[in-house]
């Protein structure tokens, strides 16, 4: 009940607040929406943004890189605390965590768009919304549809002949793996994002698809999006890889803390030295995630990247 009071109270507070911004500036925010045009975001909503975007508010480190990405830092007036990459990235206004960012800090800035991630929960989208602020919310599943989110932003942000180039850069990337990887079985992999309880993949996640792209498969066969797996059954799967995302000590270093530890040193990667370490550009639906599927690729298919001459 509490927590429901402060929500409410939160959406009051913003409400005031957007109606005094809209003394100071609501008549040209309300022109430029009646020119604006219609989008479907990643949950199937409608979603009229103006037709001039000129201002971006970014709740997701993958957003916020995606925007960079496309040459559009200028039009970026505030993310998240989390937002890190690249590092102008972190000196732009910030709007608080991405789980629970500000909606005041959101209306001060007065953006002409908001980008939002699955993370951001319904009551942050659906407030901003009745604030007349649009939100478009992303929601790729598959490598793919992670590069159709990066044109969408372009588009919606006038910036479509960037968009067209850089995604058919990655496109160009990723189907140069594919040549590569075309012949060969694809490697078995835990994929681990957390350790403490044990988490890792389920099939239907855009990370399960960038593993694939990689010439790699999950171990783990399940329909929950994170799931929780115990060491008994890690032994069971012996996966042939193991791989960390976002852990800070390096592949070599997480070898060595788990060829030190009970059942992790039992499983025949761990003996192998089958362990990668990844950069957490893997937890994000963002043009760094193809980075990650290159590294993997080489890591796992090394004889598919090597000449004539074995170099």
């Amino acid at each position: 009940m509490l927590a429901r009071w402060r929500g409410a109270a939160k959406v009051l507070a913003v409400a005031l607040m957007a109606g005094a911004l809209a003394v100071a500036g609501g008549a040209d925010a309300a022109q430029n929406s009646s020119a604006g045009r219609v989008v479907i975001d990643g949950y199937g909503r409608k979603v009229t943004i103006p037709a001039q975007v000129n201002r971006i508010v970014s709740l997701a480190p993958n957003l916020t890189e995606t925007v960079y990405a496309l040459g559009l830092g200028d039009k970026l007036a505030g993310d998240t605390n989390d937002c890190d990459k690249p590092p102008a990235a972190k000196s732009k206004p910030h709007v608080g965590q991405e789980e629970d960012p500000s909606l005041e800090a959101i209306v001060a800035l007065r953006p002409d768009l908001v980008l939002a991630s699955s993370v951001d929960t319904a009551q942050t989208v659906d407030a901003l919304a009745r604030l007349g602020i649009p939100v478009y919310t992303t929601n790729p599943q598959t490598v793919l549809q992670t590069l159709e989110s990066v044109q969408q932003i372009a588009d919606m942000a006038g910036a479509q002949q960037q968009g067209q180039a850089l995604v058919a850069q990655l496109r160009q990337r990723l189907d140069a793996l594919q040549a590569r990887l075309a012949d060969r079985p694809l490697a078995h992999v835990l994929f681990v994002i957390w350790d403490d309880p044990l988490m890792s993949i389920g099939q239907h996640t855009f990370i399960a698809d960038a593993l694939r792209w990689a010439g790699a498969e999950s171990v783990v066969l399940s329909q929950q999006d994170w799931p929780q797996i115990s060491m008994e059954e890690v032994l069971r799967l012996q996966p042939e890889y193991i791989v960390w995302a976002a852990h800070l000590e390096g592949s070599q270093q997480q070898l060595e803390n788990l060829r030190a530890r009970p059942v992790w040193r039992d499983l025949d990667a761990v003996e192998d030295g089958h362990v990668v370490d990844v950069s957490e550009e893997a937890l994000r639906p963002a043009p760094g995630l193809v980075d990650v599927i290159e590294e993997l690729a080489h890591e796992m298919h090394p004889n598919a990247f090597r000449d004539k001459t074995g170099n």
